[in-house]
């Protein structure tokens, strides 16, 4: 995983509420075993029609959205079933951070195993930015050692994270790589069986 240290990013902002597992990749897509590949099923019925082609009037399709990286969302995101191929779809995608005002427990976990950075924040400190971004180039800048959330101007908000999951996206370590920083001492300790 690539580690998060600062990262300043575009805003895309989807400004809806309780979007689930499946509005983020549909099930019809839950078919590869890899983790690579699923960004162009994200929130595919929403960017396409039954036949395939592209909704103009979903905003992904804007050109002003070419290269978002930071996704702010609605109450509840990724609610519904545990499946991790939500965050595989949208990191594939480029979506490296989510700042929505709640996350569904096991997605938020899912985010963190699979390198995002997902952030609680009140939905007034977010709406601002939704609308800023809805008329042109938005970018905010996420400080993960400081646990900062800044624009250029004015705005900083400070966010909570579990110290654990901040040393998993700091270093780009998964569940495997947390392991593996101990594998003298399980050696030493298998050898000694």
């Amino acid at each position: 995983m690539e580690p998060i240290t600062v990262h300043t990013g575009l805003v895309f902002p989807l400004d809806r509420s309780n979007v689930d597992t499946d509005q983020i990749i549909p099930k019809q897509f839950l078919k590869r075993i890899e983790r690579q590949g699923f960004g162009e099923f994200l929130f595919y019925n929403w960017r396409f029609d039954h036949e395939g082609n592209p909704i103009k009037d979903f905003p992904l399709h804007e050109e002003k959205y070419t290269g978002t990286s930071i996704l702010l969302a609605g109450d509840n995101f990724g609610c519904g079933s545990s499946r991790e191929h939500a965050p595989w779809a949208l990191l594939d995608y480029g979506f490296k951070i989510i700042i929505a005002p709640s996350f569904a427990d096991i997605f938020k976990n899912n985010c963190v195993k699979n390198g995002i950075l997902a952030i609680e924040m009140p939905y007034e400190r977010i709406q601002p930015f939704m609308q800023k971004a809805e008329s042109g180039h938005v970018s905010l800048t996420v400080d993960l050692a400081a646990q900062t959330v800044t624009d250029r101007k004015e705005f900083s908000y400070h966010f909570d994270i579990a110290e654990y999951s901040k040393e998993m996206l700091y270093n780009g370590l998964d569940d495997i790589g947390i392991t593996l920083q101990y594998e003298d001492k399980i050696s030493q300790f298998e050898n000694s069986q």
